[in-house]
């Protein structure tokens, strides 16, 4: 079979690159992790939180303070011990507003079944942007921690400004970002909306989402969809809100494929056409009368009208030869007989 043209070669190369494109295109994407939730029940046999809350551990679940830029203001944490044996911890700030905290003594031994409340001072500085800051209280104890979430309020003029970014479209999961780009702690709220060719696909009313962003703070978040359509082009949005009149919305584009009917299509609309242009560079050089190339000899060389093979004759067509002889040069005649 006589090799393809330049031509024909240069076309089946494109078909293979977009159909391999097609194919990564549609592959779907890794599901990222989700992130771990931080423990802040502690270990066995001890707490902390912020005292005064009462017997009920959830009555103040946070350090939760307010004051001006420069001011000093006061809390206590409360260490539980309800194990046998003396406990020691350490005490450190975490966060914006931990780097702020002050502690009466930094490291505290907790006698065996006994409460200890420990002083500390959060000092806001000179030049705090008015608005929410927050931080962590952390309790260590050389093998496990407690985090104490720490709320700030700094008096002044607040900004909520709240931004819905990267939004990705993966399967059956919308990926998105919230960034809080004011000076406020926000509580966003969430509606998403999603269209395709014929029609709205999902219509979610706003809800809000379980999360407090600070200010400066970025959160990656997914939303599931789990009966996301298998055919179709479809426009999905996202808009947030936030007390305060923070409102923002963006939106992405995808379409969806079934795999195994693309792949195999695909291979056979490649095929087709890989046949189509062959069938056509035979006809074109059957028009123009093109030879075909010479065969090949037993010995590798091409067949030539010129010499013979070796020890070769002349075909035998019944009718007598002459034998050609090479000729041999006589010397002088001499007569027999006697001289007259």
């Amino acid at each position: 079979m006589s090799p393809p043209t330049p031509r024909l070669r240069r076309a089946l190369l494109v078909l293979t690159t977009a159909l391999a494109a097609l194919l990564c295109a549609l592959a779907p994407l890794p599901a990222a992790p989700a992130a771990a939730a931080p423990d802040r029940d502690g270990p066995a046999g001890w707490t902390a939180r912020p005292a005064g809350g009462g017997a009920d551990r959830d009555a103040r679940p946070y350090v939760y303070l307010e004051g001006t830029p420069g001011t000093a203001l006061q809390d206590r944490l409360a260490v539980t011990n309800s194990g046998r044996a003396p406990l020691t911890v350490r005490l450190r700030g975490d966060g914006r507003a931990g780097a702020w905290i002050g502690f009466a003594a930094d490291t505290v031994t907790v006698p065996a079944r006994t409460r200890a409340e420990v002083p500390l001072a959060l000092t806001v500085p000179a030049d705090a942007v008015p608005g929410d800051a927050s931080g962590e209280v952390v309790a260590d104890d050389g093998d496990e921690e407690i985090r104490v979430p720490v709320r700030v309020r700094i008096g002044g003029p607040t900004l909520a400004a709240l931004t819905v970014e990267d939004v990705e479209i993966s399967g059956d999961t919308i990926r998105y970002a919230l960034v809080n780009r004011g000076n406020a702690m926000l509580e966003p709220r969430l509606a998403v909306r999603a269209d395709g060719m014929f029609g709205t696909l999902l219509d979610r009313p706003e809800r809000p989402l379980p999360l407090e962003l600070a200010p400066g703070r970025r959160v990656e978040r997914t939303e599931p969809w789990p009966d996301a359509p298998a055919l179709d082009a479809v426009t999905v949005r996202l808009r947030v809100t936030a007390p305060g009149g923070a409102r923002d919305e963006a939106e992405a584009s995808a379409t969806y494929l079934p795999v195994a009917p693309v792949v195999g299509g695909g291979l056979l609309v490649l095929g087709g056409l890989a046949l189509l242009g062959y069938g056509a560079y035979r006809r074109r050089r059957a028009r123009r009368g093109d030879p075909e190339p010479p065969a090949a000899t037993e010995t590798g060389g091409t067949e030539t009208g010129g010499a013979e093979p070796p020890g070769a004759g002349p075909a035998d067509d019944g009718q007598p030869t002459t034998e050609t002889r090479p000729l041999v040069k006589a010397g002088p005649l001499v007569k027999a007989g006697a001289e007259s």
